[in-house]
């Protein structure tokens, strides 16, 4: 053994390691073998050994695979452990053909890094190199990849780059990781600015180039952006997306690089020659809140600050609905306008893993406004300027919720997380008995999907309109517009109907309780609606209740 060196670098050389032998560090006078905080595989879960593996040894055969473009994306979101009942890598496979005939372009899979217990959403993450055994691990995971590509899919990969979960993390065993400087909602920051922080900078930046480069993956989405916080002269964000455009330049394949951030700055995807940040996209949490407020009359947190067409309307022309104005829900002043960004830059859902998981039963939209609303609300989300994301099993109104489950294998800490929970919901009237144990294994089958409902009518209508709106999104040059100078919103508060036009395309919904009329011109004829009672005499539109048309001039 070597070190340390002048950067605090240990070094030895074990000339008999090969693929598959297994390894762990004892550090100082401590007794216990610790885990590489840099491995590739742990096949004994967070506590065990680490095992070496070769990433070359792969054959793949994408060597001419080029993604398509974010801005023509159709993105979704899956879980692998709940998006079959197998709840692996190799049975997600099986779906691919399933998710190419939909038509969306791009998978984004949540976090497959190795985590402490048999299940979860991924987010506690502590052996970030390494691939979750109980999804297949490593060679699963290029499986599952490849696939894709061969069926013309593009994959991206979300990753955790704010926190280290809370059972298993030993890298504060090696280095300075984190810094109590700074606290985020999982307890200290990463370390992305104090002493040392260039290593544990590199650790995540190799991390990034891992997954791009070994397992070919065309993109990340980082989570919680907002929470990476570093006052370096370079930010975080801006230093990785200038290593991953030269990966990308080195590799001769496109690259993308999607924020999750509720900061509503734009700074985030203005380009760095502009003196932003240079990511390709963000996620806009204020189109999800603005869409689903009209949609569902709730009520809480961040929920009071929309509720109004005018607030939908506002999502929709000028991305952020609090771009500088003050949020009550957050007793100050919030965000700043987007100025000149296209409106590819910008992801947006009407359902995601955050937005039903986190609710107290994990209820979806369907389960709360019924068919026909919801039908409204994936007519608005794929007719938007914006790149739209669905979320596993909404193309079908699943029946089957999504929940929260973590299997803490720590006692003290799953039985603090579930009693957390019920007192956190208990203040929005929930009775203890009736939130799901996140920790209990049937939370998570029951948050599975049910594939044989495909068969079933109400679903397989959801499922008939999602691809219809999918196919029209990705064959017309107006719904693939990013200038939001073309964007022209009207609606009414009090009849509650929204109108949409872009270019040749309108989009209208009738909220209200009355029939709504809308007046168009001789050439608009009717492209897809969500009743069949709608009617469209000479110039004259007339939409039902809880009603979506769409009609074209071209």
């Amino acid at each position: 053994m070597q070190g340390p060196d002048n950067r605090g670098y240990w070094k030895a050389v074990i000339e008999e390691a090969q693929s598959g032998t297994e390894y762990a560090f004892l550090i100082d006078d401590d007794p216990t073998p610790y885990p590489d905080p840099r491995s590739l595989s742990q096949p004994s879960g967070v506590n065990g050994a680490s095992r070496v593996y070769d990433h070359d040894a792969f054959p793949w055969t994408d060597a001419q695979w080029q993604a398509p473009p974010l801005s023509s994306a159709v993105i979704y979101e899956l879980h692998i452990g709940t998006f079959t009942h197998q709840g692996t890598l190799d049975a997600a496979v099986e779906k691919i053909p399933y998710l190419f005939e939909l038509g969306v372009t791009h998978i984004e899979v949540m976090p497959v890094a190795q985590t402490a217990g048999g299940f979860g959403w991924g987010y506690d993450g502590v052996d970030i190199f390494a691939v979750q055994n109980n999804y297949g691990g490593p060679e699963a995971l290029k499986r599952f990849v490849d696939a894709c590509h061969r069926s013309g899919l593009a994959v991206l990969l979300d990753v955790v780059y704010n926190h280290f979960g809370p059972s298993g993390n030993y890298s504060g065993k090696f280095g300075p990781y984190v810094t109590d400087r700074h606290r985020t909602p999982w307890g200290d920051a990463i370390n992305f600015e104090d002493a040392g922080s260039d290593e544990v900078r590199s650790f995540f930046f190799d991390n990034a180039a891992m997954w791009l480069r070994d397992f070919h993956f065309d993109g990340l989405r980082l989570d919680a952006a907002h929470e990476i916080i570093d006052r370096s002269a370079v930010h975080f964000l801006e230093d990785l997306a200038s290593h991953v455009n030269n990966l990308s330049a080195t590799l001769g394949r496109s690259l993308v690089l999607i924020a999750e951030s509720d900061l509503n700055n734009p700074q985030l995807v203005t380009p760095t020659e502009a003196h932003g940040f240079g990511l390709d996209a963000q996620w806009s949490d204020d189109f999800h809140h603005a869409l689903f407020t009209v949609l569902y009359q709730e009520q809480g947190g961040y929920y009071d600050d929309f509720g109004t067409m005018a607030a939908l309307a506002k999502a929709i022309k000028s991305v952020f609905v609090y771009d500088g104005i003050y949020s009550v829900s957050r007793e100050r002043s919030h965000g700043r306008p987007v100025e000149g960004l296209s409106g590819h830059r910008f992801v947006v859902c009407v359902q995601n893993h955050d937005q039903v998981g986190n609710r107290a039963v994990g209820d979806r939209l369907g389960h709360l406004v019924g068919p026909a609303r919801t039908k409204i609300g994936l007519g608005l989300l794929l007719t938007s300027p914006f790149v739209p994301l669905l979320f596993q099993g909404e193309e079908f109104a699943a029946s089957s919720p999504f929940l929260y489950f973590a299997d803490h294998e720590d006692e003290e800490l799953a039985a603090a997380v579930a009693k957390g929970r019920k007192k956190e919901f208990a203040a929005f009237g929930w009775k203890e008995n009736e939130i799901p144990n996140p920790g209990d294994r049937q939370t998570f089958a029951n948050s599975q999907l049910k594939w044989d409902e495909l068969h079933e009518p109400q679903h397989a209508d959801m499922l008939d309109w999602t691809r219809r709106l999918i196919h029209l999104r990705r064959s017309s040059a107006c719904l693939n517009d990013g200038d939001r100078s073309h964007i022209f919103v009207s609606f009414d508060e009090e009849k509650k109907w929204l109108r949409m036009d872009r270019k040749l395309i309108s989009v209208c919904i009738n909220l209200g309780g009355a029939p709504a009329a809308f007046t168009v011109t001789p050439e608009h004829h009717l492209l897809l609606t969500s009743n069949e009672a709608t009617q469209l005499k000479d110039t004259q539109l007339t939409l039902p209740p809880d009603t979506i048309a769409i009609l074209s001039a071209e």
